[in-house]
């Protein structure tokens, strides 16, 4: 059956499951979501009312979520590399989660502030964004002290959900020096072949970040 993916380059969750493909070599389609492809977008929103992206097309089975995407990729459509392995489903699933819930989501909340008229922006927002942020930035950093990878020495959905999530939480919210072990995970996030394609890829939609794109990554 033939996969197409419907999604944007540039959107931490569609990169999410581009790594997830890209670890595998497993062959897809690409279907750009954006004013350049507006026929992308009838057919996103066809398949799913909602026309959330990222969704996955197989063979006429739609599934959305990015981390239900990956889930179903390594059921059926799986490669050497396991990305929700038996015997560690419950923590990697559980890492998942923080990436998503407790990195992305208070970065969302930050992006969407800036993308806000500035007399309807909510300051108290970023307060919360960034104690948050705080508060996982520390905990991450104790837990990858003794680790290569999110639950050990392998890659897993875990780390498809980390690579975007540090990238764009530390373009919004600088990971402090101090904290070592969770900046040199992000710099083997981004050495990791799959994720530096998908971060090469994304390169041309950077002046789309609101707060600023740093000059690095």
């Amino acid at each position: 059956m033939s996969l197409a993916l419907y999604g944007h380059p540039f959107s931490s969750y569609t990169q999410k499951v581009l790594i997830a493909l890209y670890e595998n070599a497993t062959p897809f389609a690409f279907k750009l979501v954006g004013p350049e492809a507006p026929e992308n977008h009838q057919a996103l929103r066809a398949r799913w009312p909602l026309a959330k992206f990222p969704l996955l097309d197989d063979g006429g089975t739609s599934v959305f979520e990015s981390s239900a995407i990956i889930e179903h990729l390594d059921m059926r459509h799986g490669g050497p590399v396991r990305l929700v392995p038996a015997d560690a489903a419950v923590e990697v699933r559980m890492l998942d989660r923080v990436f998503d819930n407790y990195v992305m989501t208070p970065t969302s909340w930050m992006v969407l502030d800036a993308l806000r008229a500035p007399e309807t922006r909510a300051p108290q927002t970023i307060v919360e964004a960034r104690a948050l942020l705080d508060q996982s930035y520390r905990w991450l950093d104790r837990r990858m002290a003794d680790r290569t990878w999110a639950t050990g020495d392998r890659f897993t959905l875990a780390d498809c959900a980390a690579a975007p999530s540090l990238f764009y939480a530390d373009w919004a919210y600088p990971i402090a020096d101090a904290l070592v072990h969770l900046r040199a995970y992000r710099q083997r996030l981004l050495a990791r072949p799959s994720f530096a394609r998908a971060v090469d890829e994304a390169r041309p939609y950077r002046g789309y970040f609101p707060l600023g794109a740093p000059d690095r990554d």
